[in-house]
């Protein structure tokens, strides 16, 4: 038996708000969370924008004690709230330390880079100084790819599987299809599914590094992200963190549990770095069969597509990126669905992209809106004719019922996934 999979809590750490009503409303004005940062001028970056969470150490403080602080950098304080207020919004307590596990729950939390800070500012120079017995006993937990998720597991007291996967920028996306497939064969009754992804210039270096991020809105961060712009130059960097608790539907109803969306299907797949793909680039068939294999799995047709929460991250890909859409779906610029990018307002907050721009989703879905792709008033010229399919204002749309959410990452990976607006028979 496949059982249904719905989503009943939602936590989100977003440079443009924390907590669902205050993003919910960013994604309603098309407010930006890119701002300018001083130290990215003091290093020498190209790019001197990016995307995080602002004010955030007050944020922190006011949920965990000194002695669990200290165990945490920046990616993990992140998940671990976007956990915690995923959890209570799903209508559970969080557990005391004499409380018993829960069996039937896990996570799947992910990270792109991770822990970059710590061992940049805190490992390799005490190590090169010969200071290694002060670097303290929680160090490795807070560099650990796994920290993530080993973090939120102790906070809620999971006994399901507790595990992180890292698949670059398709990390978060990911995530949410490995717990929905866990809740479908009957591995457990809900998972808590989602990404973080630190804000620290070791982290975005690299890209800064490659010229694939954005050098010319310095001036003017919040114009810096483009989306599908025929001016964009290069991707915004961002951070955050964001969590959805996935629960099987029977169990949701019989605790009375209210519920935001049913997530109808998702696949997970890779092109190989063939025909055109690359570490860097996506083979064209390997998204188009990841997009077809997602509507297969959900069990609808791609006309029933009402809209479409893309990658488009304003890099040179976005029009490949529309047109693989419009190929795999079959669907031409005349009956295309709406298409938005969550990374106009955010940037791209590489592992935690995925999870923050599905709890965008799952909002749209629930209130009956598209939010706007803000900076795309020049639409690139070779998606000229879909023009008219992406929204520049936030608009309403009680009639909207399914999105479908991609994500694809270096390596060549793609995840995606269709959301459907929960509505009782």
């Amino acid at each position: 038996m496949k059982h249904r999979v719905v989503v009943t809590g939602m936590g989100v750490v977003a440079p443009n708000g924390h907590g669902l009503i205050d993003f919910e409303q960013a994604l309603r004005e098309g407010r930006s969370g890119i701002r300018f940062f001083p130290r990215l001028e003091e290093l020498k970056f190209a790019c001197q924008i990016g995307g995080a969470p602002e004010r955030f150490d007050e944020i922190l403080t006011s949920y965990f004690g000194e002695e669990t602080l200290l165990s945490m950098n920046e990616n993990i304080g992140y998940i671990s709230v976007s956990a915690v207020d995923a959890w209570r919004d799903a209508g559970f307590k969080v557990p005391g330390d004499n409380d018993p596990v829960d069996w039937e729950t896990g996570t799947i939390l992910g990270c792109g880079i991770g822990g970059m800070d710590t061992i940049a500012e805190t490992v390799v120079p005490m190590v090169s100084e010969g200071r290694i017995r002060r670097m303290g006993s929680t160090i490795v937990e807070r560099v650990m790819n796994s920290g993530t998720s080993a973090r939120v597991g102790g906070l809620l007291a999971l006994g399901n599987q507790v595990t992180s996967n890292s698949a670059a920028c398709s990390t978060g996306t990911e995530a949410i299809v490995d717990a929905l497939w866990r809740i479908r064969a009957g591995l457990a009754k809900r998972m808590l599914a989602g990404g973080s992804e630190g804000p620290s210039p070791y982290t975005w270096a690299g890209f800064d590094s490659m010229r694939v991020i954005a050098r010319r809105f310095n001036d003017q961060p919040e114009k810096g992200s483009r989306p599908m712009s025929a001016s964009a130059n290069g991707f915004v960097p961002g951070a955050g963190g964001a969590v959805l608790v996935l629960e099987e539907l029977e169990t949701a109803r019989s605790r009375g549990a209210r519920i935001y969306a049913e997530i109808l299907g998702g696949v997970v797949n890779c092109g190989g770095q063939r025909n055109g793909g690359s570490m860097t680039a996506p083979n064209p068939e390997g998204v188009q069969r990841c997009i077809r294999g997602a509507v297969a799995d959900a069990g609808i047709s791609p006309d029933e597509i009402d809209a479409i929460n893309g990658h488009l991250t304003a890099t040179f890909a976005d029009p490949s990126e529309v047109r693989n859409w419009s190929q795999a779906l079959g669907r031409s610029p005349a009956d295309f669905p709406y298409i938005n990018s969550t990374k106009s307002m955010i940037g791209h907050c590489l592992g935690a992209a995925g999870a923050i721009e599905s709890v965008a989703v799952v909002l749209q879905l629930q209130k009956g809106f598209l939010h706007p792709s803000v900076n795309c008033e020049d639409v690139h010229p070779e998606i000229e004719a879909f023009a008219e399919r992406i929204p520049q204002k936030a608009m309403e749309y009680p009639g909207l019922k399914v999105i479908a959410k991609a994500s694809f990452g270096f390596g060549d990976v793609n995840s995606c996934l269709i959301f459907k607006k929960w509505e009782e028979a």
